[in-house]
């Protein structure tokens, strides 16, 4: 966020701060109820800037850590502009995801709605939202990747991994994977001048989603702008093309091909272009933005952990010698990978890059003998539960191996979710999966890496490798796929 934004910013917080702060401490004393413990912070700004100075460090823990200490696992604070209940309480996190659309509703920036489009699945609320979400689900389930997509990802994971030579910048180099990836499953386009046009605006337009929505205050928000408007004028042709072609009784087997015919649920029911451009837009983001970020974290944790690394290539070392370099991977290659599993699991644990969600409560909430006011936004911090010690034995040490017999944590289920839960959780969960188990098994056996110069995981505005994590590769033998 540029100096002018943030000035703007602060300044248009002090009137919602007061307006909020005075509205709810008058509800509080008509109910004669009480909000969780906490501070609203400074006039004008709340905590923002220690939250957010925190969240640029390799280690924000300890704003909510210390939090947590003083007040206990919900507490208020007062962020982003507007007062805030955080909860770092598993049973709480489950009640706000489990109330979507009864109790709590979504609510995300303005920069992110501007940018993302109205008909977003993200912005979508109600029946519309239940429909899409599930039909987004459906073009991602076992039965599609292990029949059409596990191809697709195989094919062009090896693609890309053709290319690599000597220093390699592993983030950018992700982010490439995973973006022809969803373009390929989005559009059925394979990588090309085109594709790689569409990610330098599709780049801007993210870079935008936490500046403040003013043109004029701030350069990153009128660039993402300009970009998204590129963005949607692009596949806005795609889809009019296809239009055309589909009338001609061409059909292809992608999501384009399943946003145009919808659900069947309600009998000559259609999407408008801008309505797809809009879904396919933000779809774009969920595909390729937090997957790219945990393959890269993966390879980051493995190699600061040896003895996992080498695990990890006896598992794939055996299915190379199996199969040979030349055969794709197929469906049960896939499920024989158990320690894969662990290592990918591991990593959305201790990554988290979603650290939680906001919701705004639709009415006043009881929960924990507190009340949440109508109006308040609440963050569910799934980064909080994943790190304490009380759920999982050295919580912020990677071991995959705690996995093993799916015995992860010490208590419930509940305690661990990177995809979010209840009518909005990622529908794209297993194929995310998919693309690090085939990322992973082809990088290990194909190369050995070191780090290029010493790099730092940052959290804000999104979590990633400060220098995009540079490593130097060497191919390994084909004829010995497990000797390091």
């Amino acid at each position: 966020m540029d100096s002018m934004s943030l000035f703007l910013y602060l300044f248009l917080s002090v009137f919602t701060f007061f307006l909020l702060r005075a509205t709810a401490a008058a509800h509080i004393r008509r109910r004669k109820t009480r909000l969780p413990p906490g501070t609203l912070g400074l006039p004008f700004i709340g905590e923002t800037l220690q939250l957010i100075s925190a969240y640029k460090t390799e280690n924000p823990e300890p704003f909510i850590d210390d939090r947590v200490s003083k007040y206990g696992n919900i507490f208020t604070t007062h962020v982003f502009g507007e007062p805030t209940v955080f909860s770092a309480d598993p049973e709480t996190n489950r009640f706000i995801l489990q109330n979507e659309g009864r109790l709590f509703e979504s609510s995300y920036p303005g920069s992110i709605q501007n940018l993302l489009g109205r008909h977003s699945l993200l912005l979508m609320r109600g029946t519309l939202h239940k429909r899409m979400h599930s039909l987004t689900m459906s073009f991602a389930n076992s039965s599609i990747l292990k029949d059409h997509l596990l191809a697709d990802i195989d094919r062009l994971v090896r693609l890309n991994l053709d290319s690599w030579t000597g220093r390699v910048f592993l983030m950018e180099e992700a982010k490439k994977i995973t973006f022809n990836l969803t373009v390929k499953q989005l559009m059925s386009f394979d990588p090309c001048e085109w594709t790689e046009n569409l990610m330098k605006e599709y780049m801007l337009v993210i870079e935008g989603f936490f500046t403040i929505p003013l043109p004029f205050f701030s350069s990153t928000y009128r660039k993402a702008i300009q970009a998204r408007r590129k963005v949607a004028e692009a596949l806005g042709l795609v889809v009019r093309e296809r239009r055309k072609e589909r009338e001609g009784g061409e059909k292809k087997n992608d999501m384009l091909e399943a946003l145009f015919e919808g659900d069947g649920e309600v009998e000559g029911e259609g999407l408008s272009d801008e309505e797809i451009v809009d879904f396919m837009l933000a779809l774009l983001v969920a595909g390729y933005e937090t997957t790219s970020t945990i393959m890269t974290l993966a390879v980051k944790f493995l190699t600061e952990t040896p003895h996992a690394l080498s695990h990890l290539k006896e598992e794939h070392g055996e299915i190379m010698l199996r199969k040979g370099e030349v055969e794709s991977l197929q469906w049960e290659d896939y499920k024989s990978m158990p320690f894969t599993q662990c290592v990918v699991t591991e990593t959305l644990r201790i990554a988290n890059i979603i650290s939680g969600v906001f919701r705004r409560a639709m009415t006043d909430i009881n929960i924990k003998g507190y009340t949440i006011p109508k109006g308040w936004k609440v963050f569910a911090s799934f980064r909080a539960v994943h790190l304490d010690h009380e759920h999982f034995k050295d919580a912020r040490s990677f071991d995959p191996w705690r996995w093993q017999g799916n015995a992860g944590s010490t208590s419930s289920a509940n305690v661990f979710t990177p995809f979010g839960g209840g009518p909005r959780r990622c529908p794209g969960y297993e194929l995310a999966r998919v693309e690090l188990s085939v990322f992973l098994h082809h990088l290990v056996t194909r190369f050995s890496w070191v780090p290029a110069e010493p790099d730092k995981l940052v959290f804000f505005p999104t979590t990633r490798m400060q220098k995009r994590y540079p490593i130097i590769i060497q191919r390994r033998s084909l004829f010995d796929p497990c000797k390091e």
